[in-house]
């Protein structure tokens, strides 16, 4: 079994659609193993988008994530659990993601798109070291 980890983004929170997205997971097949709601910080956010850094987005994007609170996670299936995750959450931006998909379905603006799933087990670990250090292997 693999792990994954996602973030229902602040917006998701505000809009109500954390149940929907997680439901969204388990009817597929994956489990929850964690997930807490937390107010994410400056600090945590620099070193979770640590290649993006300097960027000319990336002040806004701090600005986003951090405005509320959101649902980090962490997701169980087979080895690419990640791979699935990331065909449910769609295309970046919502308005060429499919239908069928979570930004598809829910999705309005390409910097308020709910959902981030890690791009690679690599990433997958990276991640979960983060925001769930017990949880790394």
């Amino acid at each position: 079994m693999a792990k994954t980890f996602i973030i229902c983004k602040p917006d998701a929170v505000e809009r109500g659609y954390v149940g929907e997205i997680l439901g969204r997971f388990e009817q597929k097949g994956l489990k929850l193993v964690a997930g807490e709601l937390r107010q994410l910080d400056a600090e945590t956010l620099a070193e979770h988008y640590a290649e993006h850094v300097g960027k000319g987005f990336y002040d806004s994007l701090v600005a986003f994530m951090s405005r509320s609170p959101a649902f980090v996670a962490v997701l169980e299936g087979p080895e690419d659990t990640y791979a699935i995750v990331r065909t449910m959450m769609g295309a970046t931006n919502p308005a060429e993601a499919a239908p069928g998909t979570i930004r598809g379905d829910f999705g309005t603006e390409m910097t308020e798109n709910l959902v981030h799933g890690s791009d690679s087990n690599e990433s997958a670990a990276r991640e979960i070291g983060i925001f769930f250090p017990e949880l790394a292997k």
